[in-house]
């Protein structure tokens, strides 16, 4: 970036030492204080007008929507809210656990993948037919039988 290395008004010569003579413009000491430090005055009010625009359009921004979310018509959650505080105490209505193990009563029949893991176990991820692998031991072939590898919901853990 070139620098001017005589004053604009006076033609003598400009000496610069540091960083504030950059903001000085084009003039010497002496026609800087006859005339006034204007140097500075447009970056002040470039500055003054970026800020005044910023809060200025913070000011005329639309407040955000409220959260809605939306749940499908087949949802089997109920529609009444949570009571929080009978969870903490136990005493959980039934009819929020009921909705929900009818879900997971729907699909007789659960299948699990009986690859062999690093442990040496078989491998107890749910897969959707009997003979498939999860997708960590995909091509691996299974440590028990298929028989084994069912799960009926009622004999499964919950």
């Amino acid at each position: 970036m070139s620098r001017p290395n005589f004053c604009a008004n006076c033609g003598a010569r400009l000496t610069r030492k540091g960083w504030r003579p950059l903001l000085a413009g084009a003039r010497c000491v002496d026609c800087a204080s006859r005339l006034g430090r204007s140097a500075t005055k447009p970056f002040m009010v470039v500055a003054i007008l970026t800020i005044a625009a910023f809060g200025f359009g913070r000011y005329l921004r639309p407040s955000p929507p409220p959260l809605i979310i939306h749940r499908a018509a087949n949802s089997p959650l109920p529609d009444t809210p949570v009571d929080f505080e009978a969870v903490s105490k136990g005493t959980a209505n039934n009819r929020h656990s009921s909705s929900l193990d009818s879900v997971a009563t729907a699909d007789d029949t659960v299948y699990i993948c009986g690859a062999r893991t690093k442990k040496g176990t078989p491998c107890r991820r749910r897969v959707h037919t009997a003979g498939e692998r999860c997708y960590q031991h995909k091509g691996m072939p299974a440590m028990v039988s298929l028989d084994k590898l069912t799960i009926k919901t009622g004999d499964s853990k919950k």
